[in-house]
């Protein structure tokens, strides 16, 4: 996306986003204690399915990526660039045959996690059964989550609901307003405290009543005054705490204290 979007290359190659993402990798590696996972909010890849850059994108993906350490997981959330703006059956099925399920849920210690596909909510014209079978499977996630038997219960997707307010208009950058309020209701009724999302390749965020909505920027192209980073997340008995950081002001070592 560097040399396409950024610079406007005629042959656009992904040689930045490789040494950043080995950058990105090497420092997750050596932090102490270790990541319990690595989660990429969608994009994966810059290549839109069906174009000619997609198949050796995705091979390099999953070569630098083999990399991270085999005991800190990488999660991947599908975006819009992975499966399309308009998804399509056959995208759907390719992008799950590549990277796993375009949706699902994952406990960790104590942590309910979900993990949606947001195209569904954006554009599902093509594929109206698909986002019919994760409205009805989310329905039963969140009465999963008020069940109490979960400390946190946190959401990942790629498209954000809001960008800073829960009532700013529509843009591409976020999600149907109506849609969104209806959707965010449901969410704090199941007792979800923060949803984080990608797409933006900016950090923005805010709330909703007493649920915070985090974006953050990318470990490639920068779209705002940014740089290339990733956020940490320190989940805490009694709260989740987050920061990001560019990848040179990464640290080593991780504090779990409440300070």
């Amino acid at each position: 996306m560097i040399e396409d979007y950024i610079e406007k290359r005629e042959n656009p190659g992904w040689q930045e986003e490789i040494v950043l993402t080995e950058k990105a990798i090497k420092a997750v590696n050596q932090m102490v204690p270790k990541p319990r996972f690595f989660i990429v909010c969608g994009d994966l890849i810059n290549a839109f399915p069906g174009t000619t850059l997609r198949k050796p994108q995705e091979i390099d993906f999953k070569k630098v990526f083999s990399d991270l350490d085999p005991e800190i997981p990488l999660i991947c959330v599908c975006g819009n660039h992975d499966i399309g703006d308009t998804p399509t059956p056959d995208s759907i099925i390719t992008y799950k045959n590549t990277f796993g399920d375009d949706y699902f849920s994952f406990w960790c210690g104590g942590m309910m996690c979900i993990v949606l596909n947001s195209q569904y909510f954006q554009d599902p014209s093509l594929v109206l059964d698909n986002a019919k079978e994760q409205e009805i499977w989310l329905e039963e996630q969140l009465s999963l989550a008020k069940s109490g038997a979960f400390q946190h219960v946190v959401v990942f997707q790629h498209i954000p609901w809001f960008l800073f307010k829960p009532d700013e208009k529509k843009e591409y950058f976020n999600i149907d307003k109506d849609l969104r309020i209806k959707m965010l209701k449901k969410f704090q009724e199941a007792g979800i405290k923060i949803i984080f999302c990608g797409h933006y390749h900016r950090n923005a965020g805010g709330f909703y009543e007493n649920i915070e909505v985090v974006t953050t920027s990318a470990i490639g192209a920068q779209l705002g005054t940014d740089k290339s980073g990733m956020r940490i997340v320190r989940v805490l008995p009694e709260t989740i705490k987050h920061d990001y950081y560019a990848l040179e002001d990464l640290p080593t070592e991780i504090n779990l204290t409440n300070l």
